[in-house]
C-alpha cells in the first residue's frame, strides 16, 4: 500500500511540474510575440499592394495575333457582369483576349 501511496505522490507532482512548465511556455511565447510586434511592426505585405484593383477599368490583354483569340459576345457579357459584381459596379471591361 505503501507503493501505491508513493506513485500517486509522484504522478500528482509530475502532471502538476509539466502543467506548470507548459504555461510558462505559453506565456513566455505570447510575451515573446508582443515585445517583438512592439520593437518591429509588420511592414504592409508587397502583395497586398499588387492586389489593389483600379477603380476605374479592369484590363485584360495579351500581345496575340492568332484569329482564335477572339472572344465571343456571351463569354464577354458574362465576364463583364463579374467583374461588376466584384467591384460593386465600378469596374469596367474594355478588353479581354484568349491567351
Amino acid at each position: 500500500m505503501e507503493n501505491i501511496g508513493l506513485g500517486l505522490q509522484l504522478l500528482a507532482v509530475g502532471m502538476v511540474t509539466v502543467f506548470a512548465i507548459l504555461l510558462i511556455v505559453i506565456y513566455g511565447s505570447k510575451a515573446l510575440i508582443h515585445i517583438v510586434n512592439y520593437i518591429a511592426p509588420e511592414e504592409a505585405s508587397a502583395k497586398k499592394t499588387k492586389m489593389a484593383v483600379q477603380k476605374n477599368a479592369a484590363i485584360l490583354s495579351h500581345d496575340t495575333t492568332a484569329s482564335d483569340s477572339t472572344i465571343d459576345t456571351q463569354t464577354m457579357e458574362i465576364l463583364q457582369k463579374a467583374i461588376s459584381q466584384l467591384t460593386a459596379g465600378k469596374g469596367h471591361l474594355s478588353q479581354a483576349v484568349k491567351i
